[in-house]
């Protein structure tokens, strides 16, 4: 009688055993996928000073409003353990894991921020606001709790180096910063006519590379073959366009001597000059 006792027990133990593996072994999907966090970023080449015989700095956009750049923006919440990238640049602020640096004066990485001046940045305070009565017409004060609107930024600023390496007879590019633009109203525009831009913070690249090769960015096409954003970052998978080149006039941007269509005659001037120097190299 004992024995069945302890048989029994024994098989009891099993099965409570057996159903805790079960819950514990739950995937979402087909197959178990590879530990995304264990991802290290692709080796950059090293690069002697000595071979790169020219370089010029630039400064472009990246309009998240573009189609082939939305991967850059969706999701604005976590969705399947993703984030868009502004939500993963703040959350590795918050965490500890990136630095973010002051862009109000200069992209010179100079200014480090804390999370709470980040937030302050982004206009994420407690303030009061006029908003308008929907039974009344009228404008009323209301209480505005301060919060991230990382939904409000729609574009990122790239700094980036372009250089000829003669080692290799090639035309490389590093990007050396990435800073979001966050697009809102001012609290007297209760009818939101005129959007403000402004730059957020600054984040020195080749730091964030590991955090950016750990997280997956959507691929429309084949979801079994989602890229991280550091490859779609290296790999240039965005469409972006040139505001400003380093030059002897304090770098000034191009919206500062031009406007409207020849600010982007006078960008793609400035992409064709690059591209050009590679080929004027070579006779044929």
């Amino acid at each position: 009688m004992k024995k069945a006792f302890i048989l029994i027990g024994v098989l009891a133990l099993l099965v409570v055993a057996t159903s805790h593996e079960a819950k514990a072994q739950i995937v979402d999907g087909a197959y178990s996928r590879t530990d995304l966090a264990k991802r290290k970023p692709t080796p950059l080449p090293y690069l002697r000073e000595a071979d790169v015989m020219w370089k010029k700095k630039v400064w472009r956009i990246i309009d998240l409003r573009e189609k082939i750049n939305q991967p850059l923006y969706f999701p604005t919440k976590e969705m399947d353990k993703r984030y868009n990238l502004v939500n993963l640049l703040i959350d590795g602020i918050k965490d500890g894991k990136l630095t973010a640096y002051d862009a109000k004066n200069d992209d010179e990485f100079k200014v480090p921020m804390t999370f709470e001046q980040v937030k302050e940045a982004f206009g994420a305070t407690t303030r009061t606001r006029k908003v308008r009565n929907v039974d009344t017409g009228e404008l009323v004060d209301k209480v505005v709790a301060g919060e991230i609107r990382s939904e409000e930024v729609k574009q990122f600023m790239i700094k980036e180096e372009w250089y000829f390496d003669k080692q290799s007879s090639t035309m490389n590019v590093r990007i050396i910063g990435i800073c979001p633009i966050q697009e809102f109203y001012r609290d007297e525009d209760v009818n939101q006519e005129t959007v403000q831009r402004r730059q957020v913070f600054w984040i020195y690249f080749p730091e964030a590379r590991e955090l950016l090769a750990a997280n997956e960015v959507f691929n429309p096409q084949n979801t079994a073959r989602n890229s991280s954003f550091d490859d779609i970052l290296l790999k240039r998978k965005f469409n972006s366009y040139i505001v400003k080149e380093e030059n002897i006039y304090n770098n000034r941007d191009i919206s500062q001597y031009l406007s409207s269509k020849d600010a982007m005659l006078e960008s793609k001037r400035i992409e064709n000059e690059i591209f050009d120097y590679e080929q004027n190299l070579w006779e044929y």
